[in-house]
């Protein structure tokens, strides 16, 4: 399907083989915020081992805008028939919709599947060609069958744009782990309450004396055996949540062999056998906590695997952030702070569409008031009383 945006052509695909992977990671390259979940690599794993596919209710409509042979803009885009697998939870809309007799899918969604990470998602080589991207997913919107459309995750520079256009902008929540310069893990632990820092050194000991060593694998040293057990893994933590895994050994396997360096795999071992694993992605300045799981409980290993051993491997690479995925507020006894994340929505029903705006605005209030009293509690030494804090920061 081919349009005529402005001074463009704007293309509808259903599949990124179609733009093909250089052209694509060209365009994701020159944006403000790449991340590793945009790279064609994983996108296309996504979709060739079937996870996020017609199938499974993910049907594969990106759009790219074209000036001559050059691709100029695009973005990640779905028609979806659920709300599965997004992280920012419509379910109470689309029940209201379900109660007034109004149809809430299928919807239009601009997002990484599976994945609640910032991120670009008008990708575009400048102001014009993101404006006509945007031109182009409302028209497409208004000319289809579709109640709605959402953006999620995107970076805060696309915020401005998004709300000129029409979107309502809602406020969501993260926390993540920021580094200060930390020398090594005790130089954290130095800058954390006395309470929250013994609390720490007990978990980690506790692990210790459980007999738990660990190993960190990237690229070429994650072999099939290490896919197979972490799938494992993966699948076992979603069983105790009483809910079926996303992805499949495929699409691991896909993405070791096409993206393994910005790949971490912690493994723990006892007795010289893995029982629990976790898996990062990791960039320049990032690391990016994804899954986790294991197959024997052991107190707090969950913490050391996926937290502490991260946290480590942040300060010795120099990395600054350390996203430790959705939701959790667990974590803030652990180091990490919250922070906001964003998601745009647009809806045909006038009527739903002014009720949602303001049900959102009176959420982003409330939000700013829980991000500040979380903040003012935070793991952390105050600052005021911290020279050593203050100084990094």
């Amino acid at each position: 399907m081919e349009l005529e945006v402005g001074h463009y052509r704007m293309r509808v695909q259903n599949s990124l083989s179609e733009i093909g992977e250089t052209v694509w990671n060209d365009l994701v390259r020159a944006q403000e915020k790449p991340t590793p979940f945009l790279a064609y690599a994983f996108l296309h794993a996504l979709h060739e081992s079937m996870c996020a596919s017609p199938q499974t209710g993910w049907q594969i409509q990106y759009l790219s805008l074209w000036l001559e042979n050059r691709l100029v803009a695009a973005m990640p885009l779905y028609v979806k028939l659920h709300s599965y697998g997004e992280y920012v939870f419509d379910w109470a809309w689309a029940h209201a919709y379900h109660e007034h007799g109004v149809r809430y899918y299928p919807k239009l969604l601009c997002a990484i599947p599976f994945t609640p990470v910032e991120g670009s998602r008008l990708l575009a080589r400048d102001p014009d060609a993101r404006q006509h991207l945007l031109a182009g997913l409302k028209a497409f919107y208004e000319a289809g069958n579709y109640s709605s459309s959402h953006i999620l995750f995107p970076c805060e520079a696309e915020l401005p744009t998004l709300k000129a256009a029409g979107f309502i902008i809602r406020q969501g929540h993260q926390f993540h782990w920021q580094n200060k310069g930390f020398r090594d893990f005790q130089d954290f632990l130095d800058s954390l309450s006395m309470k929250k820092r013994k609390n720490i050194r007990a978990e980690r000991q506790s692990v210790q004396k459980a007999g738990i060593s660990f190993t960190h694998l990237s690229g070429s040293e994650i072999k099939e055996a290490h896919w197979a057990f972490f799938k494992r893994c993966y699948d076992q933590t979603y069983a105790a949540h009483r809910s079926s895994p996303y992805l499949n050994l495929n699409f691991f396997q896909r993405i070791g062999a096409t993206m393994g360096e910005q790949l971490l795999l912690i493994l723990a071992y006892r007795d010289a056998q893995p029982i629990a694993a976790s898996l990062s992605f990791k960039d320049e300045t990032r690391l990016y906590g994804r899954y986790w799981g294991c197959v024997d409980y052991v107190p707090c290993l969950h913490f050391e695997t996926a937290y502490y051993q991260a946290i480590e491997f942040c300060i010795a690479q120099k990395l600054a952030v350390f996203e430790g995925g959705a939701q959790g507020e667990h974590k803030m006894a652990r180091g990490f702070l919250p922070v906001s994340t964003y998601s745009a929505h647009i809806l045909k029903e006038a009527r739903f569409f002014q009720a949602i705006k303001a049900h959102v605005e009176h959420e982003s209030g409330e939000f700013e008031e829980y991000k500040r009293i979380l903040t003012e509690n935070s793991a952390y030494k105050r600052a005021n009383s911290d020279p050593s804090l203050q100084k990094k920061a």
